[in-house]
């Protein structure tokens, strides 16, 4: 278990599942980290880290790219583009990926939530996804999910970790928050 005054969760402070993550560090002592961008409106306003244009280039990625492998399109619009590239900071920073959405049948998550889900995958971190629909914990191991865990053994383990996922959170998806940090940190 990580000591809590070296911890660091890494967020984007948004509505729903972020404000969750952010809510309970703070309760448990946490350090926050919330990368945004201009103009975009924040749930949280603990450790805000606005990114510059150029900053905001550096997790720049295609959107056909992640259209194709999302299996879904991706607009070019500028303020999807941006919050891809935020979640780029958010899945970089982090050393363990949890993730509050719901796992689809062709292995991806659901949402912009699924690009920081897939760039985790990419860069072989733990990824642990809370599926909101199946009230359970998966973790992604050996290519495949593996689930349901019922959320026991499950403990942040890192000091530098990532809290993500849906605005649409429900009260599972919040009660799974709460106990990720009751356990890992009580």
């Amino acid at each position: 278990m990580p000591n809590r005054e070296e911890c660091v969760l890494y967020s984007g402070g948004a509505a729903g599942a972020e404000a969750e993550f952010g809510a309970n560090a703070e309760k448990h002592g946490i350090e926050e980290v919330n990368f945004t961008f201009e103009g975009r409106a924040l749930a949280r306003t603990r450790g805000v880290r606005v990114l510059s244009r150029e900053e905001l280039a550096k997790g720049d990625v295609s959107l056909s790219y992640v259209s194709r492998l999302l299996n879904r399109t991706y607009t070019d619009a500028p303020t999807i583009r941006k919050v891809l590239q935020s979640i780029w900071y958010q899945v970089n920073s982090g050393r363990e990926i949890y993730v509050i959405g719901a796992v689809l049948p062709d292995g991806t998550v659901k949402g912009g939530t699924g690009w920081g889900a897939e760039f985790a995958k990419l860069c072989n971190k733990p990824i642990f996804v809370f599926d909101q629909g199946k009230d359970a914990w998966f973790t992604w191991k050996e290519e495949k999910w593996v689930g349901p865990s019922g959320g026991q053994g499950i403990r942040i383990g890192n000091p530098s970790f990532t809290g993500t996922g849906t605005r649409f959170l429900e009260e599972n998806g919040r009660r799974a928050i709460r106990e990720l940090f009751d356990r890992s940190f009580a």
